[in-house]
């Protein structure tokens, strides 16, 4: 018997069939990834997966029974996916899987379009935790929806495909950045410099901002829109370009956004293959970058109006559902970096390839701010995975007192219901363009399969 608590490198032990279990899974997932820069790209590309399986439309106070496949999309940022089980919901509760979909990005600002020595640009106001030094000198595609006067919605998406043009956001020369070289990383780039160029051929006369109104009828032109119609817009910068595999190997991907998609992924197909016992629940959530507020975001009572009313539906009292329910927030963790060794303790820390982490706390200094699992919901959770023999690692963000940071897990425990932290572990988190490897996803999807069929 092995007392030591060891860590295990997928790839070393991964023969040719589990090898290409892994990499036939990576690419589902960066089809998947791709369709999904946005928290409304990612539930249109979650919705047309779930219709392939025989999912329905459900909306509150729908008749519902065991078997039932359904889902919520929620004002089309936010959607809930079930899967009604057999087993009786009032005694085993739900099983609940919770990703969240919005991820670090240059949001337009409501007047965001100007000219200015032979340029138009769009000024951006950035989402969530950025370095901004970070996001100049990129390639970027903008992508959104504009509602129009009247009600009519427009879809944009402009410089992921081959033959478009793609966005630009500048950086100073060199040979002239004294004064900038001497700033700190934080403050060498301001956010109000985050302002991408979006065009400089003239229209009409050159004297009355001419490239703007080249601008403006482009858009309309092409989108039906008018420079107010930004006002009712959700537009955004991402950085341009589809999943790329990294290494000779192929064996890590980088991509935007892999946090939080490279969860949520995984707790939907773990969703799908789950046995049908127990009613499973996959939530992908908006607005955790900038605190899980809103209507869409994780604080919303939208979770709790949905448990009722399937609890009601099944003849099952609400309050005891949640209690008996339990759930895996589903976010990234940071994966140990030898390049930047001075922020980690390397006993407590995850490792890229060596499987989903479990993080029992998040938070700050003495664990502030943070859902801080019981030993009884964790250990629930390691029977689990090794039950059906999953890789997986535990860790910690990083060195206490050097930062901090906090998932969703926080505001389900709230409602009641036993939550623990578990996630893939990702390079450069919050980077224009992130790393995390192919073993780990699929380690992830293994992991929720796991906890959706323990009973």
């Amino acid at each position: 018997m092995q007392y030591e608590y060891k860590r295990t490198n997928i790839y070393k032990q991964a023969d040719e069939n589990m090898l290409k279990d892994i990499f036939d899974y990576a690419e589902g997932y960066k089809k998947f990834l791709f369709e999904s820069k946005t928290e409304r790209g990612a539930c249109a590309a979650a919705v047309k997966l779930c219709e392939e399986r025989g999912f329905r439309p459900y909306m509150f106070g729908d008749k519902v029974k065991a078997g039932d496949k359904l889902y919520f999309v929620n004002r089309g940022k936010n959607i809930f996916i079930v899967k009604i089980g057999t087993n009786d919901i009032a005694k085993h509760g739900i099983k609940i899987m919770a990703a969240h979909v919005d991820s670090p990005r240059l949001d337009l600002k409501p007047n965001p379009l100007y000219e200015d020595s032979g340029m138009a640009f769009f000024k951006t106001h950035y989402y969530g935790g950025i370095k901004k030094y970070q996001w100049p000198t990129i390639p970027l595609a903008l992508t959104g929806v504009v509602v129009l006067r009247g009600g009519k919605k427009v879809e944009v998406n402009v410089g992921d495909d081959d033959g478009d043009p793609i966005f630009y956001i500048t950086d100073l020369l060199p040979h002239l950045s004294q004064e900038q070289n001497e700033k700190t990383l934080g403050k060498a780039i301001s956010g109000e410099s985050l302002n991408a160029i979006v065009g400089s051929l003239h229209e009409g006369d050159e004297e009355k901002e001419s490239i703007k109104a080249a601008v403006l009828k482009l858009l309309h032109d092409k989108y039906g829109m008018s420079e107010i119609d930004f006002q009712t817009s959700e537009l955004c910068f991402v950085p341009a370009g589809k999943p790329r595999d990294v290494g000779f190997d192929r064996a890590l991907i980088s991509a935007y956004g892999h946090d939080d998609k490279v969860c949520a992924y995984p707790e939907m197909t773990g969703l799908f293959e789950s046995d049908g016992k127990d009613t499973v629940m996959a939530i992908f959530a908006d607005k955790e970058e900038t605190g899980s507020d809103g209507v869409t975001g994780m604080q919303s009572r939208v979770i709790v109006d949905l448990i009722d009313c399937i609890s009601r539906a099944l003849g099952a009292d609400p309050v005891l559902v949640r209690y008996n329910s339990k759930c895996i927030s589903a976010d990234v963790c940071a994966a140990y970096d030898p390049e930047f060794a001075s922020v980690y303790e390397k006993r407590n820390s995850s490792y890229i390839s060596c499987g989903a982490s479990i993080t029992k706390y998040h938070g700050a200094r003495g664990k502030s701010a943070t859902n801080d699992a019981s030993a009884e919901m964790v250990g629930y959770v390691r029977d689990a995975l090794e039950d059906a023999g999953v890789v997986y690692q535990t860790g910690e963000l990083g060195k206490i007192d050097i930062g901090g940071g906090g998932t969703v897990a926080k505001y389900i425990a709230n409602l009641g219901i036993d939550t623990l932290d578990m996630g893939v572990p990702v390079l450069s988190m919050h980077a224009p363009y992130e790393i995390i490897s192919k073993a780990d996803v699929y380690s992830m999807h293994l992991a929720m399969l796991a906890f959706c069929n323990k009973h």
